[in-house]
Protein backbone atom coordinates (compact mmCIF):
# COMPACT_ATOMS: atom_id res chain seq x y z
CA UNK A 1 0.00 0.00 0.00
CA UNK A 2 1.15 3.61 -1.09
CA UNK A 3 0.90 6.39 1.29
CA UNK A 4 1.13 9.79 1.25
CA UNK A 5 1.96 12.58 4.12
CA UNK A 6 1.13 16.33 4.52
CA UNK A 7 3.46 17.45 7.46
CA UNK A 8 6.36 15.36 7.72
CA UNK A 9 6.96 15.80 11.64
CA UNK A 10 8.02 13.74 14.46
CA UNK A 11 4.15 12.64 15.90
CA UNK A 12 3.46 11.35 11.97
CA UNK A 13 6.92 9.16 12.04
CA UNK A 14 5.74 7.48 15.02
CA UNK A 15 2.70 6.46 13.60
CA UNK A 16 4.14 5.67 10.05
CA UNK A 17 6.57 3.21 12.21
CA UNK A 18 3.98 1.53 13.71
CA UNK A 19 1.62 1.26 10.45
CA UNK A 20 4.86 -0.39 9.19
CA UNK A 21 4.66 -3.21 11.94
CA UNK A 22 0.82 -4.20 10.51
CA UNK A 23 2.01 -4.07 7.20
CA UNK A 24 5.50 -4.94 6.37
CA UNK A 25 5.07 -4.41 2.44
CA UNK A 26 3.53 -0.01 3.52
CA UNK A 27 4.95 1.86 1.61
CA UNK A 28 5.88 5.77 1.91
CA UNK A 29 5.31 7.28 -1.18
CA UNK A 30 4.73 10.93 -1.48
CA UNK A 31 5.47 13.90 1.01
CA UNK A 32 3.83 17.45 1.17
CA UNK A 33 6.38 19.25 3.09
CA UNK A 34 7.90 23.10 3.03
CA UNK A 35 11.11 22.01 5.22
CA UNK A 36 12.07 19.30 3.18
CA UNK A 37 15.78 20.25 2.51
CA UNK A 38 15.88 20.48 6.30
CA UNK A 39 14.29 17.22 6.81
CA UNK A 40 16.15 15.33 4.33
CA UNK A 41 19.49 16.83 5.59
CA UNK A 42 18.34 15.95 9.47
CA UNK A 43 17.18 11.94 8.81
CA UNK A 44 19.63 11.05 7.02
CA UNK A 45 19.58 6.93 7.07
CA UNK A 46 15.29 7.44 7.11
CA UNK A 47 13.66 5.87 3.87
CA UNK A 48 13.21 8.45 1.77
CA UNK A 49 15.08 7.92 -0.83
CA UNK A 50 12.42 7.00 -3.12
CA UNK A 51 9.62 9.20 -1.81
CA UNK A 52 8.34 11.63 -4.50
CA UNK A 53 8.30 15.27 -2.74
CA UNK A 54 5.37 17.76 -3.98
CA UNK A 55 5.48 21.10 -3.67
CA UNK A 56 1.22 21.33 -2.49
CA UNK A 57 -1.63 18.35 -1.57
CA UNK A 58 -3.05 18.89 -4.57
CA UNK A 59 -0.51 17.95 -7.04
CA UNK A 60 0.05 14.95 -4.32
CA UNK A 61 -3.50 13.85 -4.44
CA UNK A 62 -3.61 14.00 -8.19
CA UNK A 63 -0.28 12.36 -9.20
CA UNK A 64 1.12 9.89 -6.47
CA UNK A 65 -2.05 7.53 -6.86
CA UNK A 66 -2.17 6.77 -3.33
CA UNK A 67 -4.11 4.10 -1.06
CA UNK A 68 -4.21 6.72 2.27
CA UNK A 69 -3.15 10.37 3.11
CA UNK A 70 -1.70 10.79 6.79
CA UNK A 71 -1.95 14.82 7.83
CA UNK A 72 0.52 15.77 10.84
CA UNK A 73 0.97 19.58 9.86
CA UNK A 74 1.01 22.10 12.87
CA UNK A 75 -2.31 22.51 14.47
CA UNK A 76 -3.96 25.63 12.57
CA UNK A 77 -3.70 23.71 9.24
CA UNK A 78 -5.55 20.71 10.21
CA UNK A 79 -8.62 21.33 8.58
CA UNK A 80 -7.44 23.24 5.47
CA UNK A 81 -5.31 19.74 4.38
CA UNK A 82 -7.99 18.00 5.31
CA UNK A 83 -10.66 19.44 3.07
CA UNK A 84 -8.20 19.51 0.26
CA UNK A 85 -8.28 15.17 0.69
CA UNK A 86 -11.37 14.04 1.61
CA UNK A 87 -12.86 14.97 -2.34
CA UNK A 88 -10.75 12.45 -3.28
CA UNK A 89 -12.33 9.61 -0.89
CA UNK A 90 -9.29 8.19 0.29
CA UNK A 91 -8.59 6.75 3.92
CA UNK A 92 -7.15 9.64 5.75
CA UNK A 93 -5.43 9.66 9.33
CA UNK A 94 -5.87 13.17 10.73
CA UNK A 95 -3.84 14.79 13.71
CA UNK A 96 -5.40 16.08 16.75
CA UNK A 97 -7.35 18.79 17.15
CA UNK A 98 -9.49 18.45 14.47
CA UNK A 99 -9.95 22.15 14.06
CA UNK A 100 -8.53 24.93 16.03
CA UNK A 101 -11.61 27.84 15.60
CA UNK A 102 -15.17 27.40 15.61
CA UNK A 103 -15.52 28.26 11.66
CA UNK A 104 -12.61 25.81 11.05
CA UNK A 105 -14.93 23.40 12.49
CA UNK A 106 -18.40 24.26 11.45
CA UNK A 107 -16.03 23.88 7.24
CA UNK A 108 -14.92 20.28 8.18
CA UNK A 109 -18.34 19.14 9.69
CA UNK A 110 -19.81 19.78 6.41
CA UNK A 111 -17.13 18.80 4.18
CA UNK A 112 -16.58 15.28 6.06
CA UNK A 113 -19.59 14.09 6.95
CA UNK A 114 -19.80 11.72 3.76
CA UNK A 115 -16.13 10.40 4.97
CA UNK A 116 -16.61 9.88 8.97
CA UNK A 117 -15.86 6.16 8.47
CA UNK A 118 -12.67 6.12 6.30
CA UNK A 119 -11.56 8.93 8.62
CA UNK A 120 -9.22 8.01 11.84
CA UNK A 121 -8.33 10.46 14.21
CA UNK A 122 -5.64 10.82 16.46
CA UNK A 123 -6.68 9.42 19.56
CA UNK A 124 -4.99 6.74 20.55
CA UNK A 125 -5.96 6.57 24.35
CA UNK A 126 -9.73 5.39 23.69
CA UNK A 127 -7.27 2.08 21.71
CA UNK A 128 -5.13 1.45 24.96
CA UNK A 129 -5.35 -1.76 26.47
CA UNK A 130 -6.16 0.26 29.42
CA UNK A 131 -9.25 2.13 27.99
CA UNK A 132 -10.49 -0.66 26.37
CA UNK A 133 -10.70 -3.25 30.26
CA UNK A 134 -12.12 -0.02 31.73
CA UNK A 135 -15.20 0.21 28.78
CA UNK A 136 -15.90 -3.81 29.39
CA UNK A 137 -16.21 -3.20 33.11
CA UNK A 138 -18.52 -0.69 32.61
CA UNK A 139 -20.03 -2.22 29.92
CA UNK A 140 -20.89 -5.46 31.83
CA UNK A 141 -22.80 -3.71 34.58
CA UNK A 142 -20.32 -4.50 37.67
CA UNK A 143 -20.81 -0.77 39.00
CA UNK A 144 -23.96 -0.02 37.57
CA UNK A 145 -24.36 3.34 35.31
CA UNK A 146 -22.08 5.61 35.62
CA UNK A 147 -23.76 8.71 37.13
CA UNK A 148 -19.98 10.90 38.15
CA UNK A 149 -16.64 11.17 36.95
CA UNK A 150 -13.34 12.64 37.96
CA UNK A 151 -10.74 12.77 35.70
CA UNK A 152 -6.99 14.29 35.75
CA UNK A 153 -4.18 14.79 33.50
CA UNK A 154 -1.39 16.16 35.45
CA UNK A 155 1.81 16.52 32.82
CA UNK A 156 5.50 16.19 33.81
CA UNK A 157 6.67 17.38 30.41
CA UNK A 158 4.74 20.24 29.98
CA UNK A 159 7.68 22.52 29.54
CA UNK A 160 7.06 21.26 25.79
CA UNK A 161 4.31 24.05 25.45
CA UNK A 162 6.33 26.84 26.54
CA UNK A 163 9.50 26.69 25.16
CA UNK A 164 8.84 26.00 21.50
CA UNK A 165 6.21 26.75 19.08
CA UNK A 166 3.56 25.26 20.92
CA UNK A 167 3.65 28.59 23.08
CA UNK A 168 1.76 30.47 20.48
CA UNK A 169 -1.94 30.15 21.40
CA UNK A 170 -3.07 31.39 17.75
CA UNK A 171 -1.52 28.46 16.26
CA UNK A 172 -1.91 25.83 18.79
CA UNK A 173 -6.03 26.88 20.20
CA UNK A 174 -4.83 26.47 23.50
CA UNK A 175 -3.93 24.17 26.12
CA UNK A 176 -7.58 22.28 26.18
CA UNK A 177 -7.55 21.74 22.46
CA UNK A 178 -3.88 20.71 22.95
CA UNK A 179 -4.41 18.22 25.90
CA UNK A 180 -7.62 17.19 27.44
CA UNK A 181 -8.95 16.76 23.46
CA UNK A 182 -7.38 13.20 24.34
CA UNK A 183 -8.64 13.01 27.61
CA UNK A 184 -12.38 14.46 26.40
CA UNK A 185 -12.24 12.24 23.47
CA UNK A 186 -11.53 8.86 25.80
CA UNK A 187 -14.22 9.98 28.34
CA UNK A 188 -17.05 10.11 25.72
CA UNK A 189 -16.29 7.01 24.15
CA UNK A 190 -16.46 5.18 27.62
CA UNK A 191 -19.43 7.04 28.65
CA UNK A 192 -21.23 6.23 25.34
CA UNK A 193 -22.95 9.46 26.22
CA UNK A 194 -23.20 13.12 24.09
CA UNK A 195 -21.96 16.47 26.33
CA UNK A 196 -24.44 19.04 26.37
CA UNK A 197 -22.47 21.76 28.36
CA UNK A 198 -19.37 22.85 29.60
CA UNK A 199 -17.71 25.65 31.75
CA UNK A 200 -14.35 25.64 32.84
CA UNK A 201 -11.33 27.87 34.54
CA UNK A 202 -8.11 28.81 33.70
CA UNK A 203 -4.97 30.02 35.25
CA UNK A 204 -1.50 30.78 34.54
CA UNK A 205 0.32 31.06 38.17
CA UNK A 206 4.03 29.39 36.88
CA UNK A 207 5.06 30.20 33.22
CA UNK A 208 4.90 33.48 33.64
CA UNK A 209 7.49 36.69 34.26
CA UNK A 210 8.85 39.38 32.88
CA UNK A 211 12.02 38.37 30.69
CA UNK A 212 12.20 39.89 27.06
CA UNK A 213 9.78 38.23 24.33
CA UNK A 214 12.05 36.13 22.75
CA UNK A 215 14.57 35.06 25.01
CA UNK A 216 16.34 31.89 24.06
CA UNK A 217 17.53 29.79 27.27
CA UNK A 218 21.08 30.01 26.18
CA UNK A 219 21.27 33.74 26.58
CA UNK A 220 19.56 33.79 29.63
CA UNK A 221 21.82 35.12 32.71
CA UNK A 222 19.90 32.49 35.05
CA UNK A 223 20.37 29.71 32.90
CA UNK A 224 22.61 28.11 35.19
CA UNK A 225 20.03 28.23 38.37
CA UNK A 226 16.27 28.01 36.44
CA UNK A 227 14.66 24.42 36.78
CA UNK A 228 13.32 24.74 33.40
CA UNK A 229 16.42 26.13 31.36
CA UNK A 230 17.32 23.89 28.39
CA UNK A 231 21.05 25.77 28.26
CA UNK A 232 22.80 22.49 29.09
CA UNK A 233 20.37 19.81 27.72
CA UNK A 234 21.11 17.80 25.43
CA UNK A 235 21.39 19.36 21.84
CA UNK A 236 18.22 17.50 20.20
CA UNK A 237 16.68 19.18 23.13
CA UNK A 238 18.02 22.66 23.57
CA UNK A 239 16.95 22.65 19.86
CA UNK A 240 13.84 21.50 20.16
CA UNK A 241 12.68 23.87 23.47
CA UNK A 242 14.87 27.14 22.64
CA UNK A 243 12.93 29.77 24.25
CA UNK A 244 12.62 31.10 27.77
CA UNK A 245 9.49 29.89 29.57
CA UNK A 246 9.34 32.79 31.51
CA UNK A 247 9.02 35.60 29.33
CA UNK A 248 6.56 37.81 28.17
CA UNK A 249 5.65 36.15 25.20
CA UNK A 250 5.11 32.12 26.68
CA UNK A 251 1.36 32.31 26.21
CA UNK A 252 -0.87 29.29 27.17
CA UNK A 253 -2.40 28.83 30.88
CA UNK A 254 -0.40 26.14 32.63
CA UNK A 255 -3.73 25.14 34.42
CA UNK A 256 -6.76 24.05 33.56
CA UNK A 257 -10.75 22.84 34.79
CA UNK A 258 -14.02 21.96 33.12
CA UNK A 259 -17.18 20.81 34.40
CA UNK A 260 -19.04 18.41 31.71
CA UNK A 261 -22.66 17.64 31.67
CA UNK A 262 -23.95 14.75 29.46
CA UNK A 263 -27.28 14.36 28.19
CA UNK A 264 -28.36 12.00 31.22
CA UNK A 265 -27.92 14.38 33.11
CA UNK A 266 -24.80 12.89 35.32
CA UNK A 267 -21.34 15.29 35.18
CA UNK A 268 -17.80 15.01 35.33
CA UNK A 269 -15.07 17.31 36.58
CA UNK A 270 -11.78 17.32 34.90
CA UNK A 271 -8.81 19.17 35.25
CA UNK A 272 -4.67 19.52 33.74
CA UNK A 273 -1.73 21.09 34.94
CA UNK A 274 1.32 21.55 33.28
CA UNK A 275 3.97 22.71 35.87
CA UNK A 276 4.20 19.32 37.85
CA UNK A 277 7.46 17.14 37.53
CA UNK A 278 8.51 13.50 38.21
CA UNK A 279 6.47 11.06 40.31
CA UNK A 280 3.51 13.70 40.56
CA UNK A 281 2.39 12.98 37.26
CA UNK A 282 -0.79 11.16 36.92
CA UNK A 283 -3.19 10.88 34.35
CA UNK A 284 -6.39 8.93 34.02
CA UNK A 285 -10.13 8.66 35.87
CA UNK A 286 -12.67 7.39 38.37
CA UNK A 287 -15.96 6.24 37.10
CA UNK A 288 -18.39 6.12 39.90
CA UNK A 289 -21.61 4.04 39.94
CA UNK A 290 -23.69 3.53 43.14
CA UNK A 291 -22.91 -0.51 43.12
CA UNK A 292 -18.78 0.18 42.42
CA UNK A 293 -15.97 2.33 41.25
CA UNK A 294 -14.00 1.91 38.62
CA UNK A 295 -9.97 3.62 38.29
CA UNK A 296 -7.05 3.51 36.50
CA UNK A 297 -3.93 5.56 35.95
CA UNK A 298 -1.78 5.36 32.70
CA UNK A 299 0.96 6.18 34.90
CA UNK A 300 0.75 3.56 37.24
CA UNK A 301 -0.61 0.98 34.38
CA UNK A 302 -2.92 -0.05 36.37
CA UNK A 303 -6.70 -0.56 36.49
CA UNK A 304 -8.64 -0.95 40.29
CA UNK A 305 -12.38 -2.37 40.14
CA UNK A 306 -13.64 -0.87 43.80
CA UNK A 307 -16.91 -2.13 45.03
CA UNK A 308 -19.14 0.24 47.04
CA UNK A 309 -21.21 -2.70 49.18
CA UNK A 310 -18.71 -5.55 49.63
CA UNK A 311 -15.17 -5.34 50.59
CA UNK A 312 -13.99 -6.44 47.07
CA UNK A 313 -11.12 -4.92 45.47
CA UNK A 314 -9.74 -6.18 42.14
CA UNK A 315 -6.59 -4.72 40.62
CA UNK A 316 -5.80 -4.87 37.27
CA UNK A 317 -1.60 -4.72 36.22
CA UNK A 318 -0.37 -3.81 32.81
CA UNK A 319 2.79 -3.63 31.51
CA UNK A 320 3.93 -0.06 30.34
CA UNK A 321 3.54 0.26 27.00
CA UNK A 322 4.96 2.93 24.26
CA UNK A 323 3.17 4.85 21.92
CA UNK A 324 0.57 6.40 24.22
CA UNK A 325 0.50 3.65 26.17
CA UNK A 326 -0.05 1.43 23.58
CA UNK A 327 -2.97 3.22 22.00
CA UNK A 328 -1.02 3.84 18.37
CA UNK A 329 -0.17 0.35 17.70
CA UNK A 330 -4.42 -0.12 17.80
CA UNK A 331 -4.78 2.59 15.80
CA UNK A 332 -2.46 2.09 12.80
CA UNK A 333 -4.07 -1.37 12.81
CA UNK A 334 -7.62 0.23 11.64
CA UNK A 335 -5.80 2.81 9.64
CA UNK A 336 -4.15 -0.26 7.54
CA UNK A 337 -7.21 -2.45 7.83
CA UNK A 338 -9.35 0.49 6.18
CA UNK A 339 -7.07 0.90 3.45
CA UNK A 340 -7.25 -3.06 2.94
CA UNK A 341 -10.60 -2.55 2.77
CA UNK A 342 -11.88 -4.37 5.57
CA UNK A 343 -12.84 -2.30 9.01
CA UNK A 344 -14.30 1.12 9.13
CA UNK A 345 -12.91 3.81 11.53
CA UNK A 346 -12.71 3.08 14.90
CA UNK A 347 -12.01 6.58 16.03
CA UNK A 348 -14.14 9.18 13.45
CA UNK A 349 -14.45 12.57 12.39
CA UNK A 350 -17.09 12.93 14.19
CA UNK A 351 -15.39 11.50 17.71
CA UNK A 352 -12.70 14.62 16.46
CA UNK A 353 -15.63 17.39 16.01
CA UNK A 354 -17.10 16.49 19.42
CA UNK A 355 -14.20 16.41 20.94
CA UNK A 356 -12.88 20.01 19.61
CA UNK A 357 -15.93 21.64 19.63
CA UNK A 358 -16.11 20.50 24.03
CA UNK A 359 -12.34 22.22 23.85
CA UNK A 360 -12.97 24.95 21.98
CA UNK A 361 -16.60 25.90 24.29
CA UNK A 362 -14.38 25.35 27.41
CA UNK A 363 -11.73 27.14 26.37
CA UNK A 364 -14.57 30.68 25.61
CA UNK A 365 -16.32 29.47 28.97
CA UNK A 366 -13.03 30.16 30.58
CA UNK A 367 -12.59 33.21 28.72
CA UNK A 368 -15.76 34.86 29.29
CA UNK A 369 -16.97 32.92 32.74
CA UNK A 370 -20.25 31.70 31.07
CA UNK A 371 -21.74 27.76 30.63
CA UNK A 372 -21.50 26.94 27.18
CA UNK A 373 -23.74 24.46 25.26
CA UNK A 374 -22.61 21.73 23.12
CA UNK A 375 -25.39 21.99 20.76
CA UNK A 376 -24.42 22.03 17.14
CA UNK A 377 -22.60 18.30 16.31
Amino acid sequence: MRVGVIGYGSRIRSVLNEVKKQDPAFELAAIVDIRKNDILSQHQGDPLDNVQWYGSPEHMMEEAKLDGVLIGTRCSLHTEMALKVLPYRLPLFLEKPVATTLSDLQRLKEGGEAHNDRIVVSFPLRTSRMVQLVKEIIDSGKIGTVEHVQAVNNVTYGGVYYHNWYRDENETGGLFLQKATHDFDYLNYVLQQRPVSVCAMTSKQVFKGDKPAGLKCADCEDNRTCEESTAFAPEATRKAWPYCSFAVDTGNEDSGSALVRYESGMHLSYSQNFFVRRKAGARGARFMGYKGTVEFDFYTSEVKVLMHHTPLVETHRFDTEKGHFGGDAGLATNFVGIMQGKETSVSTLNDGLVSALLCLKARESAQNGTFQSIDWL
